[in-house]
């Protein structure tokens, strides 16, 4: 069996980086907006990021998974009110990016790769949509999160 390689935290991009524009974060995770060409044909594509380095949602404690599946369902509702899509996909991969992550891609009947993953070659050319400013974005996960933090 053939096994990547383990990256080390200086040389892991999400380590390094933000990984996108940053709208929320905590101590354990952050919330970003991915910006540039997956951004703009998916409008409101979020990362769930863990800030420490680690590979796998089993290298969290079972607190750390639920505060971090909370932030990603958070995220989820936020989504779904600011922009009404028709699905949302939520995608856990690392194999490119071994840091514990979460894609949370709003979907719509009529995107470039409906119904593919966003990852697929793209079969039609998409209907364009806007997002709601970073600033409206950021309020409306801070409603959404902030009262339900103190259930940890």
């Amino acid at each position: 069996m053939y096994a990547l390689p383990m990256m080390s935290e200086s040389k892991c991009e999400l380590c390094g980086s933000p990984g996108g524009e940053v709208l929320w974060s905590d101590e354990y995770c952050r919330v970003v907006r991915v910006t540039g060409n997956e951004g703009t044909a998916f409008p409101g594509f979020c990362r769930v990021i863990w800030q420490p380095h680690v590979v796998e949602m089993s290298d969290l404690t079972d607190a750390e998974a639920a505060h971090l599946m909370h932030i990603v369902a958070a995220v989820e509702r936020t989504l779904r009110e600011l922009l009404t899509p028709d699905k949302i996909n939520l995608a856990s991969l690392g194999n490119l990016v071994p840091h514990l992550h979460w894609h949370v891609i709003p979907r719509w009947h009529d995107d470039s790769h409906f119904p593919s993953p966003i990852w697929a070659a793209p079969i039609r050319a998409g209907t364009l949509r806007t997002l709601p400013s970073s600033a409206t974005l950021s309020a409306a996960l801070h409603q959404q999160i902030l009262p339900r933090s103190h259930e940890k």
